[in-house]
C-alpha cells in the first residue's frame, strides 16, 4: 500500500513564519515593504510578485479559516466576530495597497520585459482592477460583505417539525422524494410556511444589498451594476448580449424538454394535475434513493468512484480526509448550501455541504469533489494570482467531474434498476438546472437595470421569467406567493450576484467533456487535467480547447449538445 505524502505549507520567505493576523497595526509594515521596495530590474519586479503573492496566499488563507469556521456554526459568536474582524478591520485596509500595488505593476518600465506569454492574463486582469477602484467604495464593499454574510445567518435557523423531529429545510426536502404524496404535501407546505416568515427580512436583505451595490457601480463610472460586475468578475471573454443569447438558447432547446419530463411524470404517476411536492418523487412510486448513510460512507464511496476515473483524482479525497479538511453532515445552526474553498498557502482545499444521504448530496460531493481536484491541479502555479479562476473554469472542473463520475456510480448503486434511476435523476436535473441557471442570472440583470423596483416587481418579473423558463405542467395554483419568492431560495442572488451563469456555460461544456469521456475515456482525463493544470493563465475559449471542447452557446451548439443528453436519456430507458 503506498503512503500518501500530506502537503505542507511551503516555507515564507517574505512574511515571517509565526506571523498572527490579529491587527493591522502588526501587518501593515509588509505592505508598505511591497509599495515601497525599489525595483531595478525585471529579476527585481518576478521577486517582488512572488513575495505579493506571498502575502495574497497568506491572507486569503486565513480568511478562508474564519469563514470555514463560521459556516460550519453560525451560532458560535466568536467565529463570527472573528471573521467579520476580518472584513472590517483587515479587507478594507488592503483594498488601497492592492490597488498601489497594481498601479506600480503596470507603471514599472520592466513590465514589458515580462515573459508575455505567461503573465498576459494576469497583466490583463490587472488593468481591469487598476481601472475599477474607487477608494469611497471601501467602506460601501464592507458593508455589502457584513450583509451578505445575513443571508446565511437567516437560513441557517430556518428548521420544520415532521413527524415530531425538528429538521434543517435541507433534510426536510429529502422527505419531498417520499412516495406518500400526503407526506410531501404535508412538508412541502411546511417549508414553504416556514420560509414565509422570513420572506420580508430576505426581501428588505436584497433591496439593501442593491442599492448599495449600485452606488459602488456609479462611484466606479458604471450606469448599473450589472455592467460594473460584468468588469470586476473580469469577463474579457464575452458579452453582456452573449448571456442574452445563452438565455434564449436555453429557453428554445431546454424548456420544451424539461415539459416532457414533466408530462410523462404525471402520466407515470397517475395525476389529473403535477404539483410542487409531485416534481421529486420518483415517479415509479419508490422510495428515495439512498448512496450513502453517512458522511464517512460518502467519502469512501466517492474516493472509490474517483479511483475508478483516474487514481490521482481519487488520492486527492484522501489526503483531504486525512487532513480532517471535510465537513459534510448537516446540522442545525450550520450555514446553508455547499463549497469547495481553496486554501492558497497549502494549496489543499476544504469541502463544506449539507448532506443527509441524498442523491443530491452524492452530486454535491462530486461536484466539489471536481473543485477539489482543481485545486491540486494548479497548486503549484507560481503565482496566487495564476490560480484565481473564473468561475467559467471552475465550475467546467466541478460539474465535468459530475458526469464523467457518473459512469462509474454503480459504487454506490450495486443495484442496476437504482443506478438507472440515479442517471436519469442527474440528467434530467442538468437540463432543468439549465433553464433555472437562465432563469435566474436574466432575473439578476433586471434587478440591477431597475435598482429602484418595489418588492411587488421584483416578484412580478420572477414569475414573468418562470412563463419563460418553468415547466407550464407543474400546478402551483393556491401557492401563487411561495412561487413567487421562490428565488429567495437561491444563494448566490444574496452572496455572489452575477456569479451563476457561469454554471450554464460550464455545464454546456461539461457535457461537451463527458462525451468525450464516453468516446475515449483516458484522452478525455488527460486533456480535462491538462486544462485545469492552467489555472487562469489563458483565456476561457483557450482552456476549453485543452479540455478538448469549446467555449460557446449558439442555439445550433445547445441543440447538439442537448441531442447527445437525449440520446442518452433514451438509452437509460430501453
Amino acid at each position: 500500500m503506498n503512503t500518501i505524502e500530506i502537503p505542507v505549507k511551503p516555507p515564507r520567505r517574505f512574511l515571517p513564519n509565526d506571523l498572527k493576523i490579529d491587527s493591522w497595526e502588526k501587518v501593515e509594515q509588509y505592505f508598505r515593504n511591497l509599495k515601497e521596495r525599489s525595483i531595478g530590474s525585471v529579476a527585481d519586479l518576478e521577486q517582488w510578485l512572488l513575495d505579493w503573492s506571498e502575502v495574497d496566499a497568506v491572507f486569503n488563507e486565513d480568511l478562508a479559516w474564519r469563514y470555514i469556521k463560521m459556516t460550519c456554526d453560525t451560532t458560535d459568536q466568536g467565529r463570527v466576530d472573528s471573521y467579520n474582524f476580518f472584513i472590517s478591520q483587515i479587507e478594507p485596509r488592503l483594498a488601497p495597497y492592492h490597488n498601489d500595488f497594481s498601479k506600480k505593476l503596470i507603471e514599472c518600465p520592466f513590465v514589458r520585459e515580462l515573459d508575455s506569454d505567461k503573465y498576459a492574463i494576469f497583466l490583463r486582469t490587472v488593468r481591469k482592477n487598476v481601472k475599477l477602484f474607487r477608494e469611497e467604495n471601501i467602506p460601501l464593499m464592507v458593508e455589502i460583505a457584513t450583509e451578505s454574510q445575513k443571508y446565511g445567518s437567516i437560513n441557517a435557523l430556518m428548521t420544520v417539525t415532521v413527524n415530531g423531529e425538528e429538521m434543517t429545510l435541507q433534510k426536510a426536502a429529502t422527505l419531498l422524494k417520499s412516495p406518500d404524496r400526503g407526506l410531501r404535501e404535508e412538508v412541502f407546505m411546511k417549508m414553504q410556511q416556514r420560509r414565509g416568515q422570513d420572506e420580508q427580512a430576505l426581501n428588505d436583505l436584497l433591496t439593501r444589498l442593491i442599492r448599495l451595490r449600485h452606488r459602488v457601480a456609479v462611484n466606479a463610472g458604471f450606469e448599473n451594476f450589472r455592467d460594473y460586475k460584468h468588469a470586476q468578475l473580469g469577463r474579457f471573454d464575452y458579452t453582456v448580449q452573449d448571456c442574452f443569447d445563452f438565455h434564449d438558447s436555453i429557453a428554445r432547446e431546454i424548456v420544451p424538454v424539461v415539459e416532457e419530463f414533466d408530462r410523462a411524470r404525471k402520466k407515470q404517476l397517475g395525476l389529473e394535475s403535477l404539483r410542487p411536492w409531485d416534481t421529486e418523487v420518483d415517479p415509479s412510486g419508490k422510495p428515495a434513493l439512498r448512496p450513502f448513510s453517512d458522511a464517512r460512507e460518502l467519502i469512501g464511496k466517492s474516493i472509490e468512484c474517483f479511483q475508478r476515473v483516474s487514481p490521482y483524482f481519487a488520492e486527492r479525497l484522501e489526503i483531504m480526509d486525512q487532513m480532517g479538511y471535510f465537513d459534510l453532515d448537516s446540522r442545525k445552526g450550520k450555514a446553508p448550501g455547499g463549497y469547495n474553498y481553496t486554501l492558497d498557502e497549502i494549496g489543499v482545499p476544504f469541502i463544506f455541504m449539507n448532506s443527509v444521504g441524498s442523491q443530491r448530496d452524492l452530486v454535491t460531493m462530486v461536484h466539489e469533489g471536481g473543485h477539489a481536484v482543481h485545486s491540486f491541479l494548479s497548486r503549484d502555479l507560481e503565482l496566487t494570482a495564476f490560480k484565481s479562476l473564473t468561475s467559467e473554469i471552475a465550475e467546467l472542473a466541478s460539474m465535468a467531474m459530475e458526469l464523467m463520475s457518473m459512469e462509474h456510480w454503480d459504487v454506490f448503486y450495486p443495484e442496476q434498476d437504482e443506478l438507472r434511476r440515479a442517471r436519469f435523476e442527474q440528467l434530467e436535473k442538468v437540463l432543468r438546472g439549465l433553464s433555472w441557471i437562465a432563469r435566474v442570472d436574466k432575473f439578476q440583470h433586471w434587478l440591477y437595470e431597475n435598482p429602484e423596483h418595489t418588492v411587488q416587481q421584483r416578484n412580478a418579473y420572477w414569475m414573468q421569467l418562470g412563463a419563460e423558463f418553468s415547466s407550464r405542467e407543474v400546478d402551483w395554483s393556491g401557492y401563487t406567493e411561495a412561487a413567487a419568492r421562490t428565488w429567495q431560495a437561491q444563494l448566490h442572488i444574496f452572496e455572489v450576484p452575477f456569479y451563476y451563469i457561469e454554471y450554464g456555460f460550464a455545464q454546456l461544456g461539461a457535457i461537451a467533456v463527458w462525451r468525450n469521456y464516453k468516446r475515449n475515456a483516458s484522452q478525455a482525463v488527460e486533456n480535462y487535467s491538462n486544462a485545469l493544470r492552467l489555472g487562469y493563465t489563458r483565456s476561457i475559449p483557450e482552456i476549453y480547447e485543452a479540455a478538448g471542447i469549446r467555449f460557446g452557446f449558439s442555439p445550433d451548439y445547445v441543440k447538439e449538445l442537448i441531442g447527445f443528453v437525449k440520446s442518452e436519456l433514451n438509452r437509460l430507458h430501453s
